[in-house]
């Protein structure tokens, strides 16, 4: 059964960075997108990052040029390192796995979800 674990959200002020991290276990899929998603309180849940097989990055607008998407594939992986962090960031922020390429940002083709880890921007 695929697990996929978030670690490393937190109260940060604005301005300031934050990585987070997902362990993902018994995934193994040789054409996949792994990606990053968020849900405010209230709101639908988002694509923010999301990288596939390839190694090709996706990015929300909202995102460019502040986060980054990355995996360490020797150590399952997925990292999102979110920089010059704003309140409108703050948002339940989950990975996501699927054994697809292609639409990687689209939530609902997703198959694995982690448990979410919370990050919350004070200006």
């Amino acid at each position: 059964q695929v697990q996929l674990a978030e670690s490393g959200g937190g109260s940060v002020q604005a301005g300031g960075s934050l990585r987070l991290s997902c362990r993902l276990s018994r995934f193994t899929s040789s054409r996949y997108c792994m990606g990053w998603f968020r849900q405010p309180p209230g709101k639908e849940r988002e694509g923010v990052a999301a990288i596939d097989s390839d190694g090709s990055t996706t990015y929300a607008d909202s995102v460019k040029g502040r986060f980054t998407i990355s995996q360490d594939n020797a150590d399952n992986t997925l990292y999102l390192q979110m920089n010059s962090l704003k309140p409108e960031d703050s948002a339940m922020y989950y990975c996501a796995a699927k054994s697809r390429r292609g639409s990687c940002l689209v939530r609902r083709y997703y198959d694995y979800w982690g448990q979410g880890t919370q990050v919350t921007v004070s200006s």
